[in-house]
């Protein structure tokens, strides 16, 4: 069969991003409701010899909306001072928290959420039946990851995201002192995804994540290489400490200045293109055109939950193992992988084991069915299994 040549690779990627923007617009307007915006809340008018009534005025704060903050009871309840409910700061603390969690609940889709978690679950636990202990045709591969694109992404939208969880949540402490319980329960739902079957949910569901997976495969032929250049493999030293790096800054800036730099360049806006803006739309196309030639460049370098579900998946039950006794050590697991993360789960030379995707890879391509995603527990390789000095398969290993 003749190889991908040429740019079609870029001519793809073209055609899929100006698809999913075209129809995230149109997607964009079949739903109703809340547009899940976010309202900057306005700095306060507070003076401790105000009435309520007065200090509801100045701010543009309806009655029923006082009522909600401070609990009052009946209409005369207005007429007490602010300093009734403490010092201006702890009030203004009071109303912004207050007013930040009312903003959150009212600007979900409280239909939309739900449904997607719902068909997350369906999704994934008919992906974990159907292809777990099966090769992934590269075909179907693609097919999988355009329908999850194409499901959560395009019809679904932008939000809710594995992501968004981490990101929205720091900012909302930050700026408000606040907590968002159903944010949390989300995040928690997805951080369990993690502890139970590694990290299904950015492999397989998360909408920005199989974008970039389905990009990557793009450029690549069936034997696996690329059809434009070569593939790039960051170290995980390097990766994770700019993703490290990367929520520090973003943790920083939203409790220094209540800045989310997060939100300017949020590649997850694609499938909400109308609040991407230029800089948005320069990055997500950087980002896109990197994912040619390196696995998931988002999930590696920047996305907040991504590293945190690296520190669960330390914990997951259902992972990929090798089993030595039937390993030859030839390595097609580490060189299809498309990370570096299979040949620290082979060799098991380095404590660190760096983010795995549950992609399959490694496992499609192994010649004796030595790698599998389970439970079993993952063990080192025997003493003499690789060469110590090149690294390779040790004499007689293949035999063995």
């Amino acid at each position: 069969m003749k190889e991908k040549s040429g740019f079609k690779p870029v001519l793809y990627l073209i055609l899929l991003t100006t698809a999913v923007v075209v129809l995230s617009l149109a997607s964009n307007k079949l739903w109703t409701g809340p547009t899940e915006e976010k309202i900057e809340l306005k700095e306060l008018v507070v003076d401790g010899g105000m009435s309520l009534g007065q200090f509801g005025q100045a701010n543009g704060l309806a009655n029923p909306v006082l009522k909600d903050i401070f609990g009052l009871k009946t209409r005369a309840d207005l007429d007490k001072k602010i300093s009734d409910f403490g010092t201006a700061d702890q009030v203004a603390a009071l109303v912004k928290r207050k007013l930040a969690l009312s903003q959150e609940h009212a600007s979900k889709n409280w239909l939309k959420i739900p449904l997607k978690f719902g068909l997350w679950f369906i999704w994934l636990i008919g992906l974990f039946v159907l292809i777990r202990k099966q090769p992934i045709a590269p075909g179907l591969r693609k097919g999988l990851l355009l329908a999850a694109v194409a499901v959560f992404g395009v019809v679904m939208g932008s939000d809710p995201s594995p992501m968004g969880t981490v990101k929205d949540a720091i900012h909302l402490y930050a700026t408000a002192s606040a907590v968002f319980p159903p944010r949390m329960i989300a995040l928690g739902i997805f951080l369990v995804i993690v502890f139970l079957a590694n990290k299904y949910i950015c492999a397989w569901g998360c909408q920005l994540g199989t974008l970039q997976d389905l990009i990557f495969r793009l450029n690549r032929t069936g034997k696996g290489k690329a059809v434009i250049h070569r593939f790039y493999k960051p170290s995980f030293a390097l990766t994770n400490t700019v993703r490290t790096v990367f929520l520090g800054v973003f943790t920083l800036g939203a409790f220094a200045w209540g800045l989310d730099i997060i939100e300017w360049v949020d590649p997850f806006k694609i499938f909400k293109p109308a609040r991407l803006g230029a800089a948005g739309a320069v990055f997500v196309g950087l980002l896109f055109l990197a994912s040619l030639f390196v696995y998931r460049p988002w999930c590696h370098l920047f996305c907040p939950f991504g590293l945190a579900g690296w520190v669960v998946e330390k914990f997951s039950r259902v992972k990929i193992s090798v089993d030595y006794e039937t390993c030859i050590a030839c390595q097609k697991c580490a060189l299809a992988c498309p990370s570096t993360v299979m040949e620290a789960i082979l060799k098991r030379d380095t404590k660190t084991i760096p983010d795995c995707f549950a992609c399959y890879t490694c496992r499609d391509v192994c010649p004796t069915g030595s790698i599998a995603f389970s439970t079993r527990k993952r063990t080192l390789p025997p003493p003499g299994h690789f060469d110590p000095k090149t690294g390779k398969a040790a004499q007689g290993s293949e035999a063995g």
